[in-house]
């Protein structure tokens, strides 16, 4: 929009889970209640408005097989922007992606640096490959070079067992966490298997990424901690495909994997109903497109969550937990508006009838 121009958002604005306005306004980028006066010209946009969606768990610059160039950065940023997620948490990518920054089109990247991983206990070209003995200096560094998060690799499969196992021992990830902690930068990690977690938490993890692995035995160390998860339900949908890959040669994995799958939705209404901070990410980026979140957010309704909790997930409380501003007086004018209600069904996620970015309407 030009200089003294408006853009009008009139309809229903969700700017809460119990906090419904009937318009706002956008002026210089930003958010507005208040009518402004003097506007040569005004963009009026009907509909239902929420905060700009975000995906809790993605990885701009990367594909399966590594670090991609700048063009397919691009590409995996606009996919995401167009299906409405307009903030990301990236969970881990070995490309540098601060030009985004620089960009008024994309989303927003709140950065967890480099995976670090275990040597030869991950996929191949994505994470810094290290020993315990090094976990410190190399969790000082990806705090320093990311945007407050750092991403560890909690399990993987441990070849000389032939099923997941943790990747750590607790003394280095406590020492770990701390000094992420005194740098200012939260933690989390990728873990698939029960006995990884309550060591993590119990060392002042923030967050779990997957956590499939939780029990009844877990739950209540999450709720008590506070410690989050971000359970990636489109990603773990594709543990048979991968369990049947791999069963020849490690049949006591794939068998893992299965049961692992079998009951993820249990997992995470069980971790619902106990009080875990439960946020939406799709992992898209290895081996899974991006603009899956409307995707997500269904999932964690099929898993039981209702469907405010499911959308605050992907939206006000997401934001809430990245530090990040919704529709208040003043915020960015990241938004998303949609035709019907998203709380009678979270369906029409999928399809935006107009996407706001830093205060412009992108074309569709």
């Amino acid at each position: 929009m030009s200089e003294g121009a408006a853009l009008h958002l009139k309809g229903r604005v969700l700017t809460g889970p119990d906090d419904v306005r009937d318009e706002l306004w956008v002026l210089g980028g930003r958010v507005t209640f208040e009518r402004p006066s003097g506007m040569r010209e005004v963009t009026t946009v009907e509909g239902w408005v929420l905060p700009g969606l975000v995906d809790a768990h993605c990885h701009v610059g990367l594909d399966a097989h590594g670090p991609v160039d700048a063009g397919t950065s691009e590409k995996q940023a606009l996919t995401d922007r167009d299906a409405g997620t307009l903030l990301i948490r990236d969970a881990g990518s070995p490309s540098d992606t601060r030009w985004i920054d620089d960009r008024d089109d994309l989303p927003r990247i709140i950065r967890a640096g480099r995976h670090i991983a275990r040597t030869k206990r991950y996929i191949r070209n994505y994470a810094h490959e290290i020993e315990p003995d090094d976990l410190v200096a190399y969790v000082a560094q990806e705090a320093r070079r990311g945007d407050g998060w750092v991403k560890l690799v909690g399990d993987w499969i441990d070849r000389s067992t032939g099923d997941l196992s943790a990747c750590w021992p607790r003394g280095a990830v406590e020492a770990a966490i701390a000094e992420a902690h005194r740098l200012g930068a939260r933690v989390t990690a990728h873990c698939f298997a029960e006995e990884t977690l309550a060591p993590l938490v119990e060392a002042g993890i923030d967050c779990i990424e997957h956590a499939t692995g939780l029990t009844e035995d877990t739950i209540p160390l999450f709720a008590e901690r506070g410690v989050a998860i971000v359970p990636t339900l489109v990603n773990i949908a594709t543990f048979p495909r991968l369990a049947d890959g791999g069963a020849a040669k490690f049949p006591k994995w794939a068998d893992h994997m299965r049961r692992l799958h079998a009951r993820r939705y249990d997992t995470v209404r069980a971790a619902y109903d106990a009080g875990v901070p439960i946020y939406a990410g799709t992992d898209a980026g290895g081996s899974l497109p991006h603009g899956l979140v409307a995707d997500e957010v269904a999932e964690l309704m099929k898993a039981g969550l209702p469907a405010e909790a499911a959308l605050s997930a992907t939206t006000w409380g997401a934001r809430e937990w990245l530090g990040r501003p919704g529709l208040t007086e003043g915020a960015p004018a990241d938004l998303v508006v949609y035709e019907a209600d998203p709380r009678r069904d979270v369906r029409v996620l999928g399809a935006p009838r107009a996407v706001v970015l830093r205060g412009r309407i992108l074309p569709m």
